[in-house]
């Protein structure tokens, strides 16, 4: 018999993002886990960020973001941007990352994640200690080295996600869609 727990945020694993945004000359990075899709048409994904955050001021002022998807090395700048404050200091100057400017946002997006989804928020949503801000992608940028067949191959990607407090590398494929119908 399994053991009874209070509500607890413990779905898992859960992506790694370092969400960008701002402008190119005053720009900010903050690393969140409570990210993920809503809806397919239109492409919908939300973050949610505690009101207190840095970002969430540029982010409710510009109306746009960046979902920047790390790979695995990008560990210790996910970590450095998710445990410092962007009201303290550049954070794209100290993790030693580059601006790269979008073609659709006026935020940059970071160069050297190997996927950058340019987002415009449509809608926010107060839910208590986080607001959700839900954006439509309006953009998609890869890497050349990890597209196939004009698709994003996930697993030559490395993605980071998180699990417990700790970060992983989601490259191992178990399964196709579908294996249940064969």
């Amino acid at each position: 018999m399994k053991q009874s727990l209070k509500p607890q945020t413990i779905l898992a694993p859960i992506p790694t993002v370092m969400v960008s945004c701002g402008s190119m000359e005053n720009s900010n990075i903050i690393t969140i886990a409570w990210t993920g899709i809503l809806n397919s048409e239109p492409p919908l994904v939300y973050v949610s960020i505690r009101p207190t955050r840095y970002s969430y001021k540029m982010i409710k002022e510009t109306r746009e973001f960046v979902i920047n998807i790390p790979d695995e090395n990008l560990v210790w700048q996910a970590d450095f941007c998710g445990t410092k404050s962007g009201s303290e200091l550049d954070k794209f100057k100290e993790a030693k990352l580059t601006k790269e400017a979008c073609r659709l946002v006026k935020c940059p997006a970071i160069e050297e994640c190997p996927i950058n989804l340019e987002c415009e928020v449509i809608k926010i949503e107060e839910l208590g200690s986080h607001h959700m801000f839900i954006g439509k992608i309006i953009n998609v940028n890869a890497k050349k080295e990890i597209i196939q067949n004009d698709k994003i191959n996930i697993p030559k990607a490395n993605l980071l996600t998180y699990l417990g407090n700790e970060y992983y590398v989601a490259n191992k494929k178990v399964g196709d869609r579908g294996i249940c119908l064969k």
